[in-house]
């Protein structure tokens, strides 16, 4: 029983880890977005949301989603409960998910909880709209 106990908390922290690796400022991440010539990917959330667990869990928590959204993208995480959210971005109705430019306009927005191949196509959506 310990073992099943310390290995969900150990995947939990794990995953946890994962999230806290992003940005959670937006004018810093911006800033490295420049600097990489990148854009951002903010992921607007909120700490009592079971859609926004539900996307963390089945799409954020697959490496191959981090690994495509890290090749050109910041990731930008913002908590309507605990990070400042510049008024431009909607707050309700979370997750909520912008596309930026590294001089913050919006490529693209969407909201809602996406399994990984919902997730992939709005990220192809997004690369039509900036081509």
């Amino acid at each position: 029983m310990k073992i099943f106990i310390f290995t969900i908390i150990l995947i939990s922290s794990l995953y946890s880890y994962e999230l806290n690796n992003w940005m959670h400022n937006y004018d810093k991440a911006l800033e490295r977005a420049k600097q990489e010539h990148k854009d951002v990917y903010l992921f607007v959330g909120a700490d009592e949301c079971r859609f926004c667990d539900r996307f963390k869990d089945l799409t954020l928590s697959k490496k191959e989603v981090i690994d495509r959204l890290k090749k050109e993208y910041i990731l930008l995480y913002l908590s309507r409960d605990q990070h400042k959210i510049p008024k431009k971005f909607a707050i309700k109705g979370v997750p909520r998910h912008y596309f930026l430019t590294s001089k913050g306009k919006i490529i693209h927005d969407d909201r809602g909880s996406r399994e990984p191949a919902g997730f992939y196509d709005m990220l192809d959506e997004v690369d039509i709209k900036k081509d």
